[in-house]
Formats: structure tokens, C-alpha cells, sequence
């Protein structure tokens, strides 16, 4: 990082946890980096406020941006955090709403919501429950598909809701496709009839043939343990019909 920096740097930004495969990357040792070298930092914690401790003097950030729906807040409302004495360009001119920083009304709806949804938050005892429940679905796929089945993301340090899987020799999308009722999403991106490796797997130098059969689970503080099973027993009998 600190070799990355040079006079002409004035931000640098990071996000907090990667929405595809989870990996949390050192935001406070990044932000010391970036306050030793006097440049602004900003980091994108939509994935992971609520889901992992966020707080900005702890992370050592100068700004922050949270995505309202991320937090079971209504859609259409983030918010932005700058630390006091950081100046911003504003987004829309004319107008003192928001100090100055975007003229137009707020939705108090909005940010009432966002606000209640920010306090609820707070508790991150339930994110316990949640990687338990993460933590058996990869049990039990590994348990049903042995070496065929790949963890993609670290280990550890990734967030307590996401496991992203590679289905070897599969296809993420036609796996996802015989998953009826399951919320969940690959890495793949589909244009135009193409299927294209994931850039972040890519990225990490992921093999194609692993990579393309990427799918992302994701558990909310209400999935439950039925859920769980439910889907362990469902990619069983999809892949099995796929070989």
C-alpha cells in the first residue's frame, strides 16, 4: 500500500468487505497508511456495517458510505460519514441541504428508516448465529460433494454472512437455475448469451474451469437452520441430475 502512494495521490478507497466472495480487507491499518501520508480515505462498508463492527475511528477512515437496504433499511436511502474538517465538492448546487453538501429535500421517511435501522444494527449478536448457520451450509456441502466443492474468499477473515462456492466443472448460472426458491446469485455475468468469469475471481487468479462455477449464498439475520438444510438437500439433487 504504502509503495502505491504517490505525491499525486489525494484518495485513497477501499471497501470494507468484498460483496462477492466476503474477503474483509485491513481497512485500519490502510487508513493509519493513508493518515501517515496525509491523504483522505474512504471506504465502502454497504456489505459490512451490521454484519461486522464499523466504527470510523476505529477503522481509522475519513470517509464512509452504508447502503440503507443493506441493513434491512428501506431501498433508496445511504448515507455518507466525513470526518469533521474534510471538505467535499458539492453534489448538487444551489441549495444548503445536507451542509451544504446536496441541494434538494430529504425524505424524512428515508432517514428515519435508515436511522432505526442503523440502531437495530448496533447488536451484532446475531451475526454469531448467522456464521453458525453459514459455517454448516459449507459442512454440508463439503460433506456431499468432497473436493468438488471449493471455498472461494479466506477462510477466516471474511464476513459472517456470505460462503461463496465453486461447483467444479459446473456452470454457476445453470447451477443457480434448477435452485427454485433459493435467493442467491453467481459471480458470473451473463451478456448476451456469453458467460464470463467473475473479475474478482479472476482477480485473485481463480482457474476458469473453478471459477465459472462460482454461486454466492447470502444469510439474513432470519434465515434459519430449516432454510439451510433445505438448500444443502436441493443443490444435491440438482447436481446430481446435472452428471
Amino acid at each position: 500500500m504504502r509503495g502505491a502512494i504517490t505525491p499525486r495521490t489525494i484518495l485513497i478507497s477501499v471497501m470494507h468487505a468484498n460483496n462477492e466472495v466476503g474477503t474483509v480487507q485491513p481497512i485500519a491499518e490502510i487508513g493509519r497508511i493513508a493518515r501517515e501520508h496525509d491523504v483522505l480515505f474512504h471506504s465502502d462498508a454497504a456489505q459490512s456495517a451490521g454484519k461486522i463492527p464499523t466504527n470510523v475511528d476505529e477503522l481509522w477512515v475519513d470517509l464512509l458510505t452504508i447502503a440503507g437496504h443493506r441493513l434491512y433499511a428501506p431501498k433508496g436511502v445511504s448515507a455518507l460519514y466525513d470526518r469533521r474538517g474534510v471538505e467535499l465538492e458539492p453534489l448538487i448546487h444551489d441549495a444548503g441541504h445536507e451542509g451544504g453538501r446536496r441541494a434538494g429535500t430529504e425524505s424524512a421517511l428515508l432517514a428515519v428508516g435508515l436511522g432505526a435501522a442503523c440502531a437495530l444494527a448496533q447488536d451484532l449478536a446475531p451475526m454469531a448465529r448467522v456464521r453458525a448457520l453459514r459455517d454448516r451450509l459449507w459442512r454440508d456441502l463439503q460433506r456431499h460433494f468432497g473436493d468438488r466443492v471449493i471455498l472461494n474468499g479466506h477462510p477466516d477473515r471474511r464476513l459472517p454472512n456470505t460462503l461463496n462456492v465453486s461447483f467444479v466443472g459446473r456452470i454457476g448460472a445453470e447451477t443457480l437455475a434448477g435452485l427454485h426458491g433459493v435467493a442467491a446469485s453467481t459471480g458470473s455475468a451473463c451478456h448476451a448469451g456469453r458467460i464470463e468469469l467473475s473479475p474478482v475471481l479472476a482477480a485473485k487468479g481463480v482457474p476458469l474451469e473453478i471459477g465459472m462455477g462460482a454461486v454466492r449464498f447470502s444469510l439474513g439475520r432470519y434465515t434459519t437452520a430449516d432454510e439451510i438444510d433445505a438448500v444443502g438437500e436441493r443443490l444435491s439433487h440438482v447436481l446430481a441430475n446435472a452428471a
